[in-house]
């Protein structure tokens, strides 16, 4: 190689080195401490706090927008908006994108929408999971219906790959309109507390059309969309506190839908049991006790991760392993409306049971609740449409599912949670399920009401006949007699039988009848 061809393969090395540094100054200095002024990390310091170390590799850094309107010519957005492309989290592939605030506000045009939409193809022919940060002022108007056409494009993306490869949004800024609903096709959604927001119309426009008054944080932050609408699944304090959380919820998760969750050994013996289960429950059947302590003492080292845990408190939902394995689980929480199921607690348990059941993960139902919760408010809220979800989401389901009742288990809520009628395929009881119609009150209320009426001594009477019907059919027996419970077990011996349950069942295969898709009663 000459002089000549030395310095002319230096200039274009040095041209390549100027326009990556424009790139990867994004917005530049003034914008970014803008950025973290406001508690906020940039696009790549989140991508960079995701990947493991230096494995993160950047696509499409030198895409430009072609809009001509309203001065846009004369606006150059580094890398349009948004950062893109893959790497590894705990050595497995994941891609990214990482909507970047300090160029255009983030917004959405063609380009940008472009960028997200080869990421998203790109994960679901190799199957790998998608993280997406949202962080924009929303559609780019400048671009009118181009933006909205990338919008569409991108739904539509999220929607043909749901089910096959997990999709994580990140919500870590503004996240308004139309860009609200990418969010929403995916499976799980984080929120940054205070620095993030989501809504269709904000409180500008609510209140000149509807008289409302409402901050942006009330309306649409983080805590009201975890406790109130259930639209998000996780909050953070923080955006580094938020990126630790997805890399561990990844952990619990496969790459995709033809695969299984990661192993990971355990420091605590599988066969170990634990004597205090068995003088847990209480002794008065209304007692409220914490479920968590049930769900600590049966997974491995105590570790779970807990899914929409502001929201449905009556039940809990989590991820967690036995024996290395992830299993998610569903249970009623006594401390919470005494473990009954509501509108909140059905579309909650449903929505987990489908997402464990579309990527793999076997499913473990902890049973203890007197049935669903009366009133009007529910049943003018539809309790019946979003009760009906639980059942569809247990009887569409093919992964192992286990079954374990400690006490109540009552009508139609016992069918609800996971019985053997709706495809269980072990069911445990302890020595304190109650498995019944109703419980003893009720029933000595109508069975029992004429006995009761009739005489001498009503109290006694019904003392009598309430004591007579739990000593018969508020027991686990009568279930177990019919074969509906598989083993009447010991407390302590818990974690053990759970994991030879699940071990039983990893072969499991079963099929449904072939048609386009059913119609969960949404």
């Amino acid at each position: 190689m000459n002089n000549a061809e030395e310095e002319k393969l230096s200039e274009k090395m040095k041209e390549l080195e100027s326009r990556k540094a424009k790139v990867l100054a994004g917005g530049g200095e003034k914008a970014i401490a803008k950025q973290h002024a406001k508690g906020k990390l940039s696009s790549r310091e989140r991508l960079s706090l995701l990947f493991d170390a230096g494995t993160f590799v950047e696509l499409d850094a030198y895409v430009k927008h072609r809009c001509t309107n309203f001065g846009m010519e004369k606006v150059e957005g580094a890398g349009e908006g948004v950062v893109t492309g893959y790497g590894k989290v705990d050595g497995r592939l994941v891609y990214a994108y990482s909507q970047d605030f300090t160029v255009i506000g983030g917004s959405l045009g063609e380009m940008h929408a472009a960028k997200i939409c080869k990421v998203l193809d790109n994960a679901l022919k190799v199957g790998a999971p998608v993280v997406g940060i949202n962080d924009s002022g929303g559609a780019r108007i400048q671009e009118g219906i181009d933006a909205l056409k990338g919008y569409g494009d991108i739904f539509y993306r999220n929607t043909i790959g749901s089910g096959v490869i997990p999709q994580i949004t990140a919500i870590m800024g503004p996240c308004a309109g139309g860009a609200v609903y990418s969010p929403a096709l995916t499976d799980f959604i984080f929120m940054v507390d205070q620095t993030s927001q989501m809504f269709i119309t904000g409180p500008q426009v609510i209140k000149t059309v509807t008289g409302e008054e409402v901050t942006a944080e009330a309306l649409g932050g983080a805590m009201t969309h975890n406790s109130v609408s259930g639209v998000a699944q996780f909050i953070a304090a923080d955006d580094e506190a938020c990126i630790a959380e997805i890399r561990r919820l990844l952990s619990f998760l496969p790459s995709n839908n033809m695969e299984t969750a990661p192993e990971y050994a355990s420091a605590q013996d599988v066969n170990e049991t634990a004597p205090w289960l068995n003088e847990m429950m209480p002794d008065n059947p209304n007692k409220p006790y914490d479920m968590y302590d049930i769900i600590r003492t049966i997974v491995d080292d105590g570790d779970y991760y807990e899914y929409m845990s502001h929201f449905g408190k009556n039940i809990v939902t989590c991820f967690a392993r036995i024996d290395g394995k992830t299993v998610g689980i569903i249970a009623n929480q006594p401390k919470y409306l005494a473990g009954c199921l509501d509108i909140s607690a059905s579309d909650k348990a449903a929505r987990f049971i489908r997402t464990c059941d579309a990527f793999n993960i076997p499913i473990l139902t902890i049973v203890d609740t007197p049935g669903f919760l009366p009133g009007t408010q529910q049943e003018y809220g539809g309790i019946i449409r979003h009760g009906a979800k639980m059942l569809y989401a247990y009887s569409e389901a093919t992964v192992p599912m286990v079954t374990l009742i400690v006490r109540k288990a009552y009508g139609g809520a016992y069918i609800a949670m996971g019985s053997r009628h709706l495809g269980a395929d072990i069911l445990l009881a302890w020595p304190t399920a109650e498995i019944a119609v109703m419980g003893p009150q009720g029933a000595a209320n109508i069975v029992f009401r004429n006995e009761i009426k009739e005489s001498d001594d009503p109290k006694a009477t019904r003392e009598r006949v309430i004591k007579a019907y739990t000593d018969e059919f508020a027991t686990p027996y009568k279930a177990a007699e019919r074969g509906f419970v598989d083993d009447v077990i010991e407390p302590a011996a818990t974690r053990p039988r759970l994991a030879d349950a699940f071990d039983m069942l990893a072969s499991k295969r079963e099929a449904r009848p072939a048609k386009k898709h059913g119609n969960i009663p949404l």
